[in-house]
């Protein structure tokens, strides 16, 4: 399926699988808990609860990331998803102190586990499904450059991790009878839970700053501009941003001040689709400038907050 920015409502579809794993992991683990009585079990049934909530808030963000550009959102909805992997990561953190206080009673007070290998059964079960559709959701993240989807499968990854960690602790209590393991691998658990959760809000939130493009993109940019540079053309003031799964790049081009609007209008159509062929969802923003013109030199810094002196702003009005 072709990558296209501008309609990625598809993408909700795997938000909808995602769901159904979560419904069908709660009933699959809390059936294990059920049989077993084991608090680690527990911990792992909370997790798909918080699954299942943060697969429901990504098949909202994903509805209204693929919503077109309008007169209020002139630059699209793309950064619906980062709330949507800041609201799961929050999720991931909140499931991991759920653990903890539910396994702080039987830390103090152990207890026997029943029907340890029926549980078990029941929590592989539950497992192998998160982790199927872990991989899934991962392959179509990195397809479609979705965050929503990439938050969405580390979280089931996380799961899957939990669930391996439970078994091991689980069956260590079976073979050694020391009932106390149960609860210190839900302690267990829960820090690695605490520390994805970390890792998805550091995530979303550098999303929501409007974060430069990576090194190697924001090279590819600069290789597309050197051979310009060789015909005497000049450039400044580039900028990168990564807004969802779209990318903004602008620059400004200095050109010898004796060229015609339509030579350096043919110019900037000639970079800006260089640019584009480098990197397919990128929007480019260009702005053409003289090379004996002062004011050109004016802006080389990020930010240009100093206001220009009136003749120049009538003569910039002018161009």
């Amino acid at each position: 399926m072709a990558i296209d920015p501008k309609n990625r409502s598809f993408l909700t579809r795997f938000a909808w699988l995602s769901i159904g794993a979560a419904v069908l992991t709660i009933t699959l683990k809390s059936i294990a808990y059920l049989l077993t009585g084991s608090v680690g079990l527990l911990s792992d049934a909370l997790e798909s609860v918080v699954n299942l909530v943060g697969a429901l808030m990504a098949l909202a963000m994903l509805t209204i990331a693929a919503r077109p550009a309008d007169e209020d959102h002139t630059y699209g909805h793309g950064k619906a998803e980062y709330f949507s992997s800041g609201v799961e990561g929050t999720l991931i953190l909140i499931a991991a102190l759920s653990i903890i206080v539910a396994a702080i009673p039987r830390l103090i007070t152990p207890k026997p586990l029943e029907q340890v290998g029926l549980g078990l059964g029941v929590s592989v079960g539950a497992a192998l499904v998160n982790l199927i559709v872990a991989l899934i959701l991962m392959r179509a993240s990195k397809r479609y450059q979705s965050i929503t989807l990439e938050a969405n499968a580390h979280h089931l990854i996380t799961d899957v991790w939990t669930s391996a960690g439970v078994l091991a602790g689980v069956g260590l209590v079976v073979i050694t009878g020391w009932e106390r393991l149960d609860p210190v691998v839900a302690f267990i658990v829960a820090a690695n839970i605490i520390w994805s959760g970390f890792r998805i809000v550091k995530m979303s939130a550098l999303g929501l700053m409007d974060t430069a493009l990576s090194v190697e993109e924001q090279n590819l940019v600069q290789k597309m501009l050197e051979p310009y540079t060789q015909n005497g053309v000049e450039f400044h003031a580039l900028r990168t941003r990564q807004s969802g799964a779209r990318q903004f790049v602008s620059l400004h081009v200095i050109v010898p001040g004796r060229w015609t609007v339509q030579r350096g209008h043919r110019l900037l159509e000639n970079i800006e689709a260089d640019i584009r062929r480098a990197l397919p969802k990128v929007t480019v923003f260009t702005h053409l400038e003289s090379l004996n013109d002062p004011a050109s030199w004016d802006d080389t810094n990020l930010d240009r907050t100093e206001t220009p002196p009136s003749d120049q702003v009538t003569h910039q009005s002018r161009k």
